[in-house]
């Protein structure tokens, strides 16, 4: 059984002040993947023994950026999607398997009043088609923040936010399109009517108190290793960032 944790940590330093290395040793993964670390090469030193480390800077300082932390070395790693325009903001990372691929994604933010939804609308095609490619190889598993709450059930309050960054028809159609082609969202398919199960809260009007949420971080699995899915799971309890860590535990 492999254990894999998903945690968008909103700043790496930030949470390294709010009991991350306790709560990294205490879900002990086999891989563990960051979505925005927000650091440049030698700005942190992460002591992690028994883990081999990869890390994919954006060229644009405190921003975005992933990593992949591992007990098993991979077979390979790369970085980006091999599309110049798309590999700038250190948001992918490829690792390779015996079984499958492993990547951890920082899908693009749609952004306030949308101005980066035609932008966000490229950079789904493209990524749908690298996966694909991928998958024709070996299965795939991909998770992170997707900034997409794919059905009204991945929301609190689906009626306001229909016109919002991560919860617009042209999002969640993408996301639609992407599973057709041959991927499930391994917490739906575990859990199909969990309610109030969110990975994400605003700062704002204690929507974490109130679990005011959406579920944006996932684990996408290959149609082909979807019976190899033994758990899914959220783990709401740990803070430290706006997201909270997620597990898929596979065969």
């Amino acid at each position: 059984m492999k254990k894999m944790i998903s945690w968008n940590v909103n700043g790496l330093r930030a949470v390294m002040g709010k009991n991350f290395m306790e709560d990294f040793q205490k879900l002990d993964a086999d891989i563990f993947c960051l979505q925005e670390t927000k650091l440049q090469a030698g700005q942190i030193d992460l002591d992690l023994p028994g883990y081999h480390q990869y890390w994919n800077y954006a060229e644009k300082k405190g921003y975005s950026g992933t990593a992949l932390f591992t007990k098993e070395e991979p077979l390979n790693v790369t970085y980006g999607m091999g599309i110049p325009e798309h590999d700038m903001e250190g948001r992918v990372i490829t690792a390779e398997f015996p079984d499958y691929y492993v990547l951890t994604v920082y899908v693009p933010n749609s952004q306030g009043e949308l101005k980066r939804l035609p932008y966000r609308m490229e950079w789904e095609d493209a990524w749908r088609n690298y996966i694909s490619e991928l998958d024709k190889k070996k299965p795939v598993i991909y998770c992170g923040d997707l900034n997409v709450a794919h059905e009204e059930i991945d929301i609190k309050n689906p009626a306001t936010n229909h016109h919002n960054a991560g919860f617009t028809d042209e999002e969640r159609a993408k996301f639609s399109r992407l599973l057709a082609a041959g991927f499930v969202d391994s917490f739906r398919m575990l859990h199909p009517d969990a309610v109030d199960e969110y990975s994400w809260w605003s700062y704002r009007m204690k929507a974490r108190e109130r679990n005011v949420g959406w579920r944006i971080d996932y684990f996408v699995v290959s149609e082909k290793l979807k019976d190899r899915i033994k758990d899914a799971s959220i783990h709401q309890e740990i803070m430290g960032s706006d997201h909270c860590p997620i597990e898929l535990c596979i065969e």
